[in-house]
């Protein structure tokens, strides 16, 4: 009895014993004895004992889970072990940004190869801009470049297929392209979500004429998406994007574009405008008439 008792007081002591643990631990898939063999390697402090610890407690987790850096008993150790949240990474791609400013940010906040991740967005995306739907991403801590590309592209395919169905009743890729192309111009140009089908009816009225359609937000394509345009900037670009100098749509999206503006494409208000003008409230005036835009235009300034 006294036996038992002594084993119970050191098993009590045992684990309650502090272990040093790092924000996160990535466990193989296998055994529970391979587990133990794989938290040696690491550099923690386990034994045996903490096999038939587990034994009890259930089988451990496979992949990369959250524990936090610190010191904590060993038996809630162990539980995490087979508890634990698996580790992840939030990737927020925001609307109306290109392609090549949001692959550079996450390459540096995620420690991801830039190169790697533009030629997965390659391999994987059908369209060579707007290929993934602006929002938050959550994907494992440890992912890496082909698997963040594959997994943003394929939710936001998805999502496409899914729109597309609802509203074309098909998903025709060289179709989507165009609306999605349409989305990113009111995107760039909408002040807000209501103005949105508003600047899509502008969009159609000036396409529908053979009316180029002069907008600034198309030349903030690629790296130029925070550059100003200016005069200069317009005269000079020699791109398909520059729609003041080419009539009909860019050759395809300038910028990753939301479910609104997508939604605004596909169904535009009803008007008869052709010109907007932002106001001193940040938001814009519409109009059909040329002489009202030069009033709006004064106005603004």
């Amino acid at each position: 009895m006294t036996l038992i008792i002594v084993l119970v007081i050191l098993l009590v002591f045992y684990i309650s014993t502090p272990i040093k643990t790092t924000q996160t631990v990535t466990l193989p898939q296998g055994t529970i004895t391979d587990t133990i063999e794989h938290l040696k390697k690491e550099g923690y402090d386990v034994t045996v004992i903490d096999k038939y610890l587990l034994v009890f407690l259930g089988q451990p987790k496979s992949g990369t889970l959250q524990i936090g850096e610190g010191t904590m008993n060993r038996i809630d150790f162990l539980q995490k072990l087979t508890v634990g949240k698996e580790a992840i990474k939030a990737i927020t791609l925001i609307p109306g940004e290109t392609l090549p400013i949001f692959i550079e940010t996450i390459a540096k906040k995620h420690k991801l190869d830039l190169k790697e991740l533009e030629s997965n967005y390659r391999q994987f995306s059908t369209y060579k801009e707007a290929g993934i739907i602006p929002e938050t991403y959550h994907v494992p801590i440890d992912a890496n470049e082909t698997e963040v590309m594959k997994s943003l592209i394929e939710q936001s395919e998805k999502r496409y297929k899914e729109l597309a169905m609802k509203h074309l009743k098909k998903y025709d890729e060289k179709e989507w392209l165009s609306v999605l192309t349409i989305a990113s111009v009111v995107q760039k140009e909408a002040a807000n979500k209501e103005e949105m089908p508003i600047v899509a009816s502008v969009v159609y009225n000036r396409l529908k004429i053979d009316m180029a359609l002069q907008m600034d937000g198309t030349l903030n394509y690629g790296k130029y998406s925070h550059i100003k345009v200016t005069p200069k900037r317009i005269k000079e670009d020699k791109s398909g994007f520059n729609t003041y100098a080419n009539k009909g749509l860019p050759p395809y999206p300038v910028c990753a574009v939301s479910i609104d503006a997508i939604e605004a494409a596909l169904n535009p208000k009803k008007t008869n405008y052709l010109y907007f003008m932002r106001n001193k409230n940040g938001v814009h005036d519409f109009t059909d008439s040329y002489k009202e835009h030069l009033k709006n235009i004064k106005k603004a300034k």
